[in-house]
């Protein structure tokens, strides 16, 4: 189940990231892998996320992701291992909230990109997932929140 479209405009926020470039059927061990990676890294600088993760694509590919998985931070992260210091830019983006559980986010987006084809909006390459609410709130994916963004072309 998706929210009604928003449009808005985000601000740039300081980043810890990973950036991966892999086949679609290894991203249930990569994302949970470089998350784990980026808390480690941001732990051992004495520095905490300061919002929810996130993935940022930098293209559509049937066969590959090609993205960054990230944390928005309060300062500067040192490079360690794969993850670096980055950015989540400022975008003008078409918006919605996935209500469920991660697997229900291949129909989530379709459904998306079928209400943007619709209503004739100028999307670029880049979109986006922020996982406002997952199972760090509790087991029932009911309650989870994913933010779908699509910026703006």
């Amino acid at each position: 189940m998706t929210d009604e479209l928003e449009i808005l405009e985000t601000s740039p926020q300081r980043a810890a990231v990973i950036h991966l470039t892999i086949p679609r059927t290894e991203m249930q061990e990569a994302f949970p892998s470089a998350i784990h990676e980026i808390l480690g890294a941001l732990e051992e600088q004495g520095m905490a996320p300061a919002g929810p993760p996130y993935a940022r694509h930098f293209r559509l590919h049937p066969e590959t992701f090609d993205f960054e998985v990230g944390f928005p931070i309060d300062g500067a992260v040192e490079p360690r291992g794969r993850v670096e210091p980055g950015e989540l830019p400022a975008a003008r983006v078409v918006q919605t909230i996935h209500r469920g559980a991660y697997e229900g986010l291949p129909g989530a987006w379709r459904a998306f990109h079928g209400e943007i084809r619709a209503r004739e909006l100028p999307v670029g390459d880049e979109f986006r997932e922020r996982y406002v609410v997952g199972p760090e709130a509790g087991p029932d994916p009911e309650g989870w929140r994913t933010e779908l963004s699509w910026v703006l072309g």
